[in-house]
């Protein structure tokens, strides 16, 4: 038998809709507009497909699937009742009562009505044609429907639906060993499992039929049986999947008395220092590639070592720094560099983001992070092969990382400014509203990508920041970020011009300092910790650092004595005029190496030295002496002999002896963020469809107003569209046979062609009189 004549296709409800309706489908289902459908019955029967449907089925929630769930379990009760009025390619009608009686009071039937709509917008379902009225009450849906549902059977109308997690965790400790080696061995591959005792009439003794008759696993057909989801999470030891409701969980608590926004700059501060940190070891020891490309281990360690943080700190730093582009594999550009092997050094573009504004800077490492293909937190852990993973090695990366992340951090701004939000919470909200992601959003994944999120200070305290607010509401597309860079500014402390000098040669700074002040600073004093507040040391070997970069005791005394809030010591102006008075009274110039010195006797006692011996100096006058080393190494070896040389060029002045560290060029590249696919935007969709309307009036039927063939006939109906500005649907066959129908717009008439602006086309399109086929007045 035919299917009933009144039931409505996708092809005429897609039809019916309009071009904003159209255009708002096209944006939520980028997959159907690629290639650009002609018309809606292509449309139509592309958004019926498996492949396609499967795709949409990634926006579902719980209560999505169980309404899904619900119109499959009425439509196959309906076909058994009537096996001769279905249809292979539709399933239904299903009407919104029967639908709202299979889920009952799990659901309000305001909620599975926003579900409905939500499926018809997307064109899963559509209206069967049949209501009366015009509020649909009955829907149809293409045979493929299955395809949007995560998972084979109907788990969320099984017995399992309304069962307590405690009640499966009770059914699962009962079972035998055999039992539950299989549902394990489910849990943590793929749901699917394969096996002949599936079948109804199969051994009730076997292990899958005693897990069959108690619920535990879901038969698919005779030879498959599937996990359902509450039971995974269950033996996964992740947050129950509750299905007893289908209502959406709620992320609630109390405010945080903790200054959310405060914590979370400091947390951007520390990151900032960590990083400087790590540019500068890098700088002054680059680390060795792989053969396999990326880092390893054994420098995440030595890195780890020398800043005094741990291993995932540091290949979350590394990690966000290779995206950034700030830090890279490359032969280095500097005459310091020893080897011409690729090592991971600072690229040259380095220099210049580190003399931008904190806010800036951060705002940098963080959209880096949003947008990192990778998952900086498996550093550490062993791959497949028992082999630890590196950073920035293939094992590492994911494309769909950037979208997770975005996935995981969206709940946490639809909550409260400072109320905390607790990993279990979040978990349990995900997997309601991606029941198709519910494995990959376990608890280590959620809880990583918070810990993350909170190392970067876009959380603090369980709750997003208002800098972390406004990246997520960044556009992805955009490369403006100065609101992010406002949000930011106002959310760090005012950076302040002094600091306290103990007696102990300590310099205690109660918060961030100016950049001129912290470069003067760090400059003369070692940092020994940071923080909110950090503690700087003043030691003999940083003021002659400060000495050689060209800094005098008057202005090094100067330093202390204008910014210090408290007494400068005594003793720290001894010891910067004692370093200072010894400090260049022995000179040291390139020529290869040449020692100057006004006191001939203490060039004597430096000639009798065992440096002299090692660096071969060789006197050419009683202040003068040179040496074939290189000026760094003599000056070394001298200060270690207990002397206290300083370098001078040609002219006779002070050579700045720090190292820049070592560069490697940046890589070059049009765009830092990574293309988004799939994606589709309104002004793209508006195009799309007015092509697709242009293609259904070419293939629409004929009127009255139309001729076959060539001749007067044909030349009247195009003279009679010129004059009225009318337009044509012409029938056309090209110089290959190849026939096509064209929707124009007439230009002109002569020498035996028509030239036309085609509709939603190209412009001046000509076509030869004698091969149009048919024409027709619009």
């Amino acid at each position: 038998m035919s299917p009933d004549p009144s039931l409505r296709t996708s092809s005429d409800e897609l039809a019916s809709r309009s071009d904003d309706q159209l255009v708002e489908l096209l944006v939520r289902r980028p997959d159907l507009a690629s290639p650009p459908p002609r018309g809606t019955g292509v449309l139509a029967q592309r958004a019926m497909s498996a492949a396609s449907i499967a795709l949409a089925g990634e926006g579902l929630d719980l209560l999505s699937v169980a309404v899904v769930e619900a119109f499959l379990d009425c439509a196959r009760l309906a076909e058994r009742e009537r096996p001769g009025d279905s249809h292979h390619d539709l399933l239904g009608p299903v009407s919104r009562d029967d639908i709202v009686s299979r889920l009952g009071r799990r659901a309000l039937r305001a909620d599975v009505d926003a579900r409905l709509t939500y499926l018809s917008e997307r064109a899963l379902i559509w209206p069967s044609g049949l209501s009366s009225g015009r509020k649909a009450t009955s829907w149809v849906a293409a045979s493929h429907l299955p395809s949007a549902l995560p998972w084979r059977a109907p788990h969320l109308l099984g017995p399992m639906a309304s069962v307590d997690s405690s009640d499966i965790a009770d059914r699962v400790a009962a079972l035998d060993e055999r039992p539950r080696e299989l549902l394990t061995t489910l849990a943590q591959g793929p749901a699917l499992g394969r096996s002949r005792d599936a079948a109804p009439d199969a051994d009730p003794s076997a292990p899958v039929p005693r897990l069959l008759a108690a619920d535990l696993l879901a038969r698919v057909d005779e030879q498959t049986v599937e996990l359902p989801p509450q039971v995974g999470q269950v033996l996964r030891g992740e947050p129950p999947l509750i299905t007893a409701t289908l209502r959406e969980p709620v992320l609630a608590g109390d405010p945080s008395r903790f200054d959310v926004d405060a914590a979370g700059a400091g947390e951007a501060l520390e990151l900032l220092r960590h990083t400087a940190d790590l540019i500068g070891a890098l700088g002054d020891a680059p680390a060795a590639v792989l053969r396999s490309g990326g880092m390893g281990v054994r420098e995440l360690r030595r890195l780890a070592k020398s800043l005094g943080v741990s291993v995932t700190r540091i290949g979350l730093l590394v990690e966000v720094l290779a995206a950034a582009r700030l830090i890279g594999a490359g032969v280095p550009e500097t005459m310091d560099a020893l080897s011409t092997d690729e090592v991971f050094a600072p690229t040259t573009a380095v220099d210049g983001w580190r003399h931008q504004d904190p806010e800036r800077r951060w705002a940098t490492m963080a959209t880096a992070w949003l947008d990192l293909p990778r998952r900086p937190w498996q550093i550490g852990e062993t791959d497949r092969d028992g082999a630890i993973i590196g950073a920035l090695v293939s094992e590492s990366f994911d494309a769909a990382a950037p979208l997770l992340r975005r996935t995981v951090l969206a709940p946490l701004t639809e909550t409260e400014r400072s109320v905390p939000v607790s990993v279990d919470d979040l978990v349990a909200l995900l997997g309601w509203r991606h029941p198709r992601q519910l494995r990959r959003l376990s608890r280590r994944v959620v809880g990583e990508t918070l810990r993350e999120a909170t190392e970067l200070g876009l959380v603090a305290h369980g709750s997003l920041t208002s800098a972390g607010r406004a990246l997520l509401e960044l556009d992805p597309d955009a490369e403006d970020s100065t609101a992010l860079v406002a949000t930011m500014a106002s959310s760090l402390p005012e950076p302040i011009d002094y600091f306290l000098v103990q007696a102990d040669f300590t310099v205690t700074v109660p918060g961030p300092l100016t950049p001129s002040l912290a470069d003067r600073l760090a400059l003369v004093a070692d940092l020994e910790s940071g923080g909110a507040a950090s503690v700087y040391r003043v030691t003999e070997d940083g003021v002659r650092r400060a000495l050689d970069a060209g800094r005098t005791a008057a202005e090094l005394s100067a330093l202390f004595t204008e910014h210090s809030k408290t007494p400068v010591p005594q003793s720290l102006t001894y010891l910067i005029d004692d370093v200072a008075r010894r400090h260049g009274s022995l000179r040291v110039g390139v020529a290869s190496s040449f020692v100057r010195c006004d006191d001939a006797a203490m060039l004597t006692e430096v000639l009798r030295s065992d440096a002299a011996a090692e660096l071969a100096l060789r006197a050419l006058a009683p202040t003068v002496a040179v040496s074939a080393a290189p000026l760094r190494e003599v000056i070394e070896r001298l200060r270690g002999a207990g002397f206290a040389p300083a370098g001078e060029d040609s002219s006779g002045s002070l050579v700045d002896l720090r190292s820049a560290g070592v560069r490697v060029p940046a890589r070059q590249s049009g765009s830092r963020r990574p293309a988004k696919r799939g994606r589709i935007g309104p002004g793209q969709a508006s195009t799309v469809v007015t092509r697709m309307r242009t293609a259904d009036r070419a293939d629409g039927p004929i009127t009255a107003q139309a001729t076959s063939g060539s001749g007067e006939t044909t030349s009247t109906l195009i003279q009679l569209a010129l004059q009225t500005g009318r337009r044509l649907r012409i029938g056309y066959v090209d110089a290959q046979g190849g026939a096509s129908r064209h929707v124009v717009k007439a230009r002109s008439l002569a020498a035996g062609q028509l030239v036309a602006d085609e509709e939603a086309g190209d412009a001046d399109v000509r076509f030869a009189l004698h091969r149009i086929t048919r024409v027709e007045l619009l």
